[in-house]
């Protein structure tokens, strides 16, 4: 279950909120595996996370206390926004793709029941029967070319490697960029297709480093680096404009 209030970030005489303050909206969801109060901030807004039976006014001056924090936090992922070409999702707005913009073309045809995504050349057409269904539409869309991407990319990397994995999963992790299971599949975030080549380049041999070296240990820092010598500088972009790579 979840529901809506207000995080106390600042201390003026605007309308009470849960800790008599005011003003970053956020979300409260409560959860049986939560043993702990949490906060999530991430680019979708700030979350408060509670075990089933704790109240919110037993977190209250913890949440306070964690002000600073969340404003940095903030500041951090509109500053990073604000640094890479805007998202627009409007008809003459535009998309990332592999870090070039796309020029967004949107057809809100009535009636139509299937939606329909084409590129060419730098023009991306989402004709959608109500304005509604364009994130859905666009998000698919970059699903389906997440395999065409990222599948030539992994089976490269893995022979490079002379290993071999189960599967190839495209998921929309909200904390993950990519994972690697004891089995063998691999599953890799379709947001990564906003972010330029080499980044996606980069998250596909960490994956695939880590059918050699299950952990992030000494050996397997080793084995990226030599398979990525700038692994640093595509950690460091997804560490600043991760965040602003989505659509919503």
């Amino acid at each position: 279950m979840t529901r809506s209030s207000v995080l106390a970030l600042q201390s003026s005489g605007a309308p009470r909120s849960v800790c008599g303050l005011t003003s970053v909206p956020y979300k409260i969801r409560r959860s049986v595996r939560a043993r702990h109060a949490r906060l999530i901030v991430d680019a979708a807004g700030v979350e408060l996370v509670l075990p089933e039976r704790m109240r919110v006014e037993d977190v209250e001056e913890w949440v306070e206390s964690r002000r600073p924090w969340v404003e940095r936090t903030l500041r951090r992922y509109e500053q990073a926004a604000s640094e890479l070409p805007p998202i627009a999702l409007r008809d003459g707005g535009s998309v990332p793709y592999l870090g070039e913009p796309l020029e967004l073309r949107v057809l809100v045809e009535s009636g139509r029941k299937r939606v329909h995504v084409k590129r060419e050349n730098d023009v991306l057409t989402a004709k959608i029967g109500r304005s509604g269904e364009l994130e859905h539409a666009l998000e698919n869309w970059y699903r389906a070319r997440a395999f065409e991407e990222i599948g030539p990319r992994l089976d490269a990397a893995v022979a490079r490697a002379g290993r071999n994995y189960e599967r190839l999963q495209i998921r929309a992790q909200k904390s993950r960029w990519g994972s690697c299971s004891s089995t063998g599949t691999l599953c890799f975030n379709w947001r990564l297709l906003m972010a330029p080549p080499g980044v996606l380049d980069y998250v596909v041999e960490h994956e695939v480093a880590h059918l050699d070296a299950p952990d992030h240990s000494t050996r397997f820092w080793a084995i990226v680096d030599e398979r990525c010598p700038q692994r640093r500088e595509h950690e460091r972009w997804l560490k600043r404009y991760g965040s602003a790579l989505h659509l919503a």
